[in-house]
């Protein structure tokens, strides 16, 4: 009877407990890109992979958790799909990013372009939105525009990070005469790019949140 009645008792916090904590762990991943991306040795790239798939695994944690609870909690604060897909795709920025440092490791391309550092950097920013919005999500129904502007800027930030890669890209076949570099350089700044097109993705969820309870 107990464990019936526990079932049956909203769990809003936990979910946002563990939304936030997510949230927190691609934070300290996207600083540690930051770094990454200007590494001068093979040690350093090695170390920086390290760290950033420590906190993949302790990601991966956070969103088996949240997946424990929706299938043991019977009322939840919004739809147990969109609080899945939430998790799920806030799950693929921390996969991406250590994908990302894991190419540095692997390919130890001779360098890494500035553009690197510019997509890191924007990649940085829209995380920081998304942690604001994440944030906010307790009280999405009383302050719903302030999350949308949020997400409204993930969407900006994901068009830069587009403009970047496209810019890089034409450099890159242009004057780049190695084609093992081309290919290298190619694969790792992708997985940057991707990270922040995931960012976007996961601003369009909450979106669709708000709209449904709206």
């Amino acid at each position: 009877m107990n464990s019936l009645i526990d079932k049956l008792k909203p769990k809003e916090n936990k979910f946002f407990l563990l939304l936030q904590k997510m949230g927190d762990l691609i934070i300290t991943a996207s600083d540690l890109m930051l770094e990454c991306v200007k590494i001068a040795t093979h040690d350093e790239a090695v170390s920086y992979y390290k760290k950033i798939k420590e906190l993949e695994h302790q990601a991966d944690a956070v969103q088996g958790e949240i997946f424990e609870e929706l299938n043991n909690t019977f009322i939840t604060p919004f739809d147990r799909e969109d609080i899945n897909n939430l998790s799920s795709k806030m799950d693929d920025i921390m996969d991406l990013m250590t994908s990302c440092s894991k190419r540095i490791m692997l390919y130890n391309p001779k360098r890494i372009p500035e553009n690197a550092s510019n997509l890191a950097v924007l990649l940085r920013e829209s995380v920081g939105f998304l942690n604001l919005a994440i944030d906010e999500l307790d009280s999405f129904k009383k302050r719903p525009e302030k999350i949308k502007e949020y997400c409204v800027q993930m969407n900006v930030l994901e068009k830069k990070a587009d403009d970047v890669y496209e810019d890089f890209l034409i450099v890159l076949f242009s004057e780049e005469k190695d084609a093992i570099e081309v290919i290298k350089l190619k694969d790792i700044l992708h997985e940057l790019e991707r990270a922040t097109d995931a960012c976007e993705a996961v601003g369009k969820i909450i979106k669709t949140v708000i709209i449904k309870y709206s």
